[in-house]
């Protein structure tokens, strides 16, 4: 993990008492790092092997638009998720759901780090958001092929009950932002760097993020209920109903993320990193167990059937 910008600016202490609070609210269970992994855990991922290249330290001049944040390389990322979604969308795949939720957040994230004086460090989330994007393009690209080995636990849950559509739409939509958020999200940040070469803090941008997430939510769910499962209009969680819920509950996940990302970053030493990881991986894995069981179809009350139906008539014929 680079270590360009990693500071011991956060206590752990504090840090691992926010996590625990958060993770209650979020129904993600709080971190230990210092405690020993019992052997029935998942099975630990190497996450700096995960990482794509993009990942290295952000440089303003650098020639390559992604590591210098320009928003070519933002808009690049978003005609590689519109080229993903489109066979998945014609094909009434359950995977289509959370691709389209990826893209339009993406597009209106494009539109915030555009607008004058939206973030501090507009460049510098451009490139977080284009290494964000690659993390889950990689484990759903081993998942296709077969790399089972290669995609970390959350997201196996994630695509295997989309690929046999075990749950409704809301699930495979939560089960991805669990996988992206509690899951992928930590290691991202921890890689990129949580402070600024002055020192600052960069998490006044982290949370700007959540003002632009509050501007997507309606109109997604609005438009994958029109496509896909006209159930997501309105959504029934396993944390509540509506979108508000659906809302608090991304932005608590993402607040645990930055702490989760403080804890990887503040550990003196591989070993330690080590279990932070682990109880990353642990957390996202058994959160997305959660969200299988209170999300799931449950023969003959409620199936896959009707969803399908719906799709092929509203998605599938045309793409």
């Amino acid at each position: 993990m680079p270590a360009t910008h990693a500071r011991r600016w956060s206590p752990r202490r504090r840090s691992t008492a926010v996590v625990g609070a958060l993770a209650a609210l979020a129904f993600v269970l709080p971190a230990a790092p210092a405690a020993a992994e019992p052997a029935d855990d998942p099975p630990f991922i190497g996450w700096t092997a995960l990482l794509p290249p993009l990942a290295s330290q952000y440089e303003p001049t650098s020639e390559d638009d992604c590591v210098a944040g320009r928003t070519s390389c933002v808009r690049r990322t978003i005609r590689e998720m519109e080229r993903r979604l489109e066979p998945l969308g014609a094909g009434c795949s359950h995977s289509a759901v959370f691709a389209l939720a990826y893209l339009r957040t993406t597009e209106e994230y494009l539109h915030s780090s555009s607008t004058d004086g939206f973030y501090r460090e507009p460049a510098f989330v451009n490139h977080q958001d284009v290494v964000f994007a690659e993390m889950y393009f990689d484990a759903y690209d081993a998942w296709s092929a077969g790399r089972v080995e290669r995609v970390p636990p959350a997201w196996r849950v994630a695509f295997g009950a989309a690929d046999e559509g075990r749950v409704s739409g809301v699930g495979d939509l939560l089960l991805g932002m669990n996988a992206h958020v509690n899951r992928d999200l930590p290691f991202a940040l921890a890689a990129i760097g949580l402070v600024a070469p002055d020192g600052s803090s960069r998490k006044v941008d982290h949370d700007r993020v959540n003002v632009m997430l509050n501007a997507v939510v309606e109109p997604l769910m609005a438009e994958e209920a029109a496509r896909f499962d006209p159930t997501m209009k309105a959504p029934r969680t396993p944390y509540g109903v509506g979108y508000t819920a659906l809302m608090q509950l991304l932005l608590a996940w993402r607040e645990a993320a930055w702490r989760q990302a403080e804890l990887l970053v503040a550990a003196p030493d591989d070993a330690t990193r080590a279990r932070v990881a682990a109880s990353i991986e642990r957390n996202a894995a058994l959160n997305a167990q959660v969200i299988a069981t209170g999300t799931r179809y449950l023969p003959p009350l409620t199936s896959t059937g009707s969803r399908d139906r719906y799709c092929a008539v509203h998605t599938g014929a045309g793409g």
